[in-house]
């Protein structure tokens, strides 16, 4: 079974029933300042922690006095846009005693769905977390529409947990696991310890576990865990209404833990090596006896590029001979490459016109 001892990077979802208050519709301090408590313990360890929290929407409610029924989608924005301000100077001051920096991270299903908005969303992730930061993200409920959301933040979470390549994935939910009927109208349910494999008479037990703050229930949170498993990632899902939870967790309070099928690393490359690519960039022998010892591919060593390609989509990387070295995920597109073709990385934003990326296809986003 995983654990948050041996990950190296986690993300945390928060739901609002957990950070905001059900009656007054204010934020729950002493909550906050114990989960800062135990991210910093997890920083201390030299873990990348990422904390991906709903709230703003709920927080705003109470600002605007709107009411506690169902919003419309414009008091639902705007309630997002005064409470999304409130959320991010919350985790800044809970997070700032420890010397902890943060960063508010606003995304919709589209930076996902759209590769290039994709990979860049993953550069910024992955730059911020090299840094020390400790994202905060959420869907930017400001702009999104039913046809650009993720709907929920158990599906949001998995995905960034996907995009960063996390060892595990924690929702703090309202209740401690997942049970084989719902615990509130079946006294004698049974909690799973660990659920090696999500089976389709594992998907038949998932029922509505949801409640007034929140969107989700446990019918998400099970597809946020095949989201997540299936690219490598654990999942445990555990209460998080107590004090400091993610401690808890350590500490073996209950939960549920759902096991990866493999790793982040390998998962990602059987994806890139799966797609059809949409043209080749030939290299030097210096290129490619550099690639192999594991670096980025950089314009100084490419000869030519063929095809019809756009930023992040996959490309096959040739020899001199016309070999098949592997595939990887373009940072340029095709008219971009040809013209930084056989340059130094100082000099892209002089041929370019603008700041370009150093390597042309990332050791991360390439599979030998």
């Amino acid at each position: 079974m995983a654990s948050l001892s041996e990950a190296k990077r986690i993300v945390v979802k928060i739901g609002s029933t957990l950070l905001v208050d059900r009656a007054g519709g204010g934020l729950r301090a002493d909550w906050l300042r114990g989960l800062a408590q135990d991210v910093a313990g997890l920083k201390a360890q030299g873990k990348d922690v990422v904390l991906v929290s709903s709230g703003s929407i709920a927080l705003g409610r109470g600002v605007l006095g709107l009411p506690s029924r169902e919003l419309s989608l414009e008091q639902s924005q705007a309630a997002a846009a005064v409470g999304q301000i409130r959320l991010a100077r919350a985790y800044e001051e809970g997070l700032e005693p420890h010397g902890i920096t943060t960063a508010q991270v606003l995304v919709t299903l589209e930076d996902s769905s759209d590769r290039r908005r994709y990979l860049n969303s993953r550069a910024t992730m992955e730059q911020l977390l090299n840094l020390g930061v400790v994202p905060i993200v959420n869907e930017n409920d400001t702009v999104a529409t039913d046809e650009i959301r993720y709907g929920d933040n158990d599906r949001l979470a998995a995905q960034v947990a996907v995009t960063v390549g996390a060892d595990v994935l924690v929702l703090l939910s309202d209740v401690d696991g997942f049970y084989d009927a719902n615990p509130a109208d079946t006294p004698n349910a049974r909690r799973f310890d660990l659920v090696e494999r999500i089976t389709p008479e594992i998907e038949a037990m998932a029922g509505d576990v949801g409640s007034g703050l929140s969107k989700g229930g446990m019918k998400t949170k099970l597809m946020a865990a095949k989201t997540a498993t299936a690219a490598g990632c654990a999942m445990v899902i555990t209460q998080g209404l107590r004090l400091n939870p993610l401690k808890a967790i350590e500490k073996g309070e209950a939960a549920t833990w759902f096991q990866a099928q493999g790793d982040p690393q390998a998962a990602r490359k059987r994806w890139i090596a799966s797609m059809k690519p949409r043209g080749t960039i030939t290299v030097d022998v210096g290129a490619a006896q550099a690639l192999s010892r594991g670096t980025s591919l950089l314009p100084a060593g490419v000869m030519r590029v063929g095809g019809q390609f756009g930023r992040g989509d996959p490309v096959e990387i040739l020899d001199l001979q016309g070999h098949k070295l592997g595939q990887g995920l373009s940072r340029y597109t095709v008219d971009e490459a040809a013209r930084i073709t056989g340059l130094r990385s100082h000099e892209i934003e002089r041929v370019l016109g603008y700041p370009g990326r150093a390597a042309l296809v990332h050791r991360d986003d390439m599979v030998l």
